[in-house]
């Protein structure tokens, strides 16, 4: 095993008004204990955080700073801090230090980045998709005159635990028969499907007993795209479907909401 070093690492904020003090870490620079010629630097290349509170930020301003820095840093040999404070403008701030153990400095670096700085793409695509998955089911719920007469954000902890943090989208009750749908973004991401049919039995089971009715729950998701040149996608989305229709959930598309919203129509006796 490789020994772990003692490192310190600070974090750079920007922050466009000091009034509010409001800020978005943009990189981290990190160092070796005892070792400033270790001293590494690094900013975000995703300036979508930065823009969410300053529309109007000049990343190229930003990029050429660390350039700036990351010269100093390399050719001048100045003291860490000296040429923070020389370079930085006021729109940047510096977080005190703190000590961490690294295996590598380029290792760790990534880490830190991964941690404070950059946005976690995985999860906010995870997201996205979700939310555009679940519009499409509103869309189409309203047209058909449903989605008012719908429950919505229904508690999984009405029907399996106290603390089950699960809520499905939404869903209605034709006779003996509980329908309930949730968006499921499989795009890359297999672990809200995994989630979701983890919880699939216990659902069925507490809704069996508190509502004597069957439950449907349906998972919707985006429709499978051409993914020939990515096979490790098309694995993720398939195992991801088969996960959930392993525990009895049936899997559809955004393709499937209008025919889906028809029946819920007649169900309902819209």
């Amino acid at each position: 095993m490789n020994e772990r070093r003692p490192c310190e690492f600070f974090l750079v904020r920007y922050v466009p008004d000091p009034v509010k003090n409001e800020f978005v870490n943009i990189g981290v620079l990190l160092r070796q204990a005892g070792h400033p010629e270790s001293t590494v630097l690094r900013f975000t290349k995703d300036w979508s955080r930065v823009r969410c509170i300053d529309p109007d930020v000049d990343t190229v301003m930003l990029e050429a700073l660390e350039s700036e820095i990351r010269r100093r840093l390399l050719e001048d040999g100045q003291p860490v801090m000296k040429t923070l404070e020389d370079s930085f403008s006021n729109l940047l701030q510096i977080t005190p230090s703190k000590a961490c153990l690294a295996e590598s400095v380029p290792a760790e670096l990534d880490q830190l980045m991964a941690l404070h700085v950059e946005p976690r793409k995985r999860e906010t695509a995870r997201r996205s998709g979700r939310v555009a998955i679940h519009a499409r089911m509103r869309t189409e719920f309203e047209r058909a005159g449903v989605w008012d007469l719908m429950r919505k954000r229904i508690a999984a902890a009405s029907y399996t635990r106290p603390g089950d943090p699960l809520r499905i989208d939404c869903g209605y009750r034709p006779n003996g028969i509980i329908r309930m749908f949730h968006a499921v973004s499989v795009e890359g991401d297999s672990e809200l499907a995994k989630v979701l049919a983890f919880s699939a039995t216990a659902l069925a089971e507490g809704v069996r007993r508190v509502e004597n009715a069957e439950l449907q729950l349906t998972a919707v998701v985006e429709p499978v795209r051409d993914r020939a040149d990515d096979e490790e996608q098309l694995a993720q989305y398939r195992f991801a479907v088969e996960t959930m229709e392993g525990q009895k959930i049936r899997v559809l598309t955004t393709s499937d909401m209008d025919r889906v919203a028809e029946t819920a129509k007649r169900e309902l006796r819209v």
